[in-house]
């Protein structure tokens, strides 16, 4: 489950994925598959109206989100998907692999954020973070009962 796009980092996950006999599903805004950005091998292409549309139907199918290093549309559609686990709009886990010391700086604002009080402990561990695409996963399904046992009805946002 992944963006659509043939080109860049997405592109080549992708093709990586359909040469080992993966299945890979995109979900793409109308205005970029006019664009012909759009990957043309994919086991399944869900075209939608808007980038809102997108990030839902994506929050929808996935079962778990991990994140590959990116620009701004990763940043925001990691945010926002982290803001709707915080939220409890869903029990998925939310992993950052660290290729390369990527996303280092990121939980660093993380920790920094927590710090100052802006997240609280039970909301900066939400996002798991590791170099090993091994570990992330192996820690991603740890988490992912922990996540799903949390009291829907717990309103955090009302404690000190």
């Amino acid at each position: 489950m992944y963006g659509g796009g043939r080109t860049g980092l997405m592109g080549a996950v992708a093709d990586a994925a359909l040469g080992a006999a993966g299945r890979v599903v995109g979900v793409m805004p109308r205005p970029l598959v006019d664009k012909e950005v759009s990957h043309r091998g994919l086991t399944e292409l869900h075209v939608v109206a808007t980038m809102h549309e997108r990030k839902a139907m994506m929050a929808d199918l996935a079962d778990a989100f991990v994140v590959l290093p990116g620009g701004y549309g990763t940043f925001d559609e990691f945010c926002e998907i982290l803001t709707w686990s915080q939220l409890r709009f869903h029990a998925k886990p939310c992993g950052l692999w660290n290729v390369n010391g990527y996303w280092t700086p990121l939980m660093a604002m993380f920790d920094h954020a927590s710090g100052e009080g802006f997240l609280r402990p039970q909301h900066r561990a939400l996002p798991l973070f590791s170099d090993s695409i091994e570990d992330l996963l192996t820690r991603m399904a740890e988490q992912r009962p922990q996540l799903a046992q949390r009291d829907p009805n717990d309103k955090w946002w009302d404690r000190p």
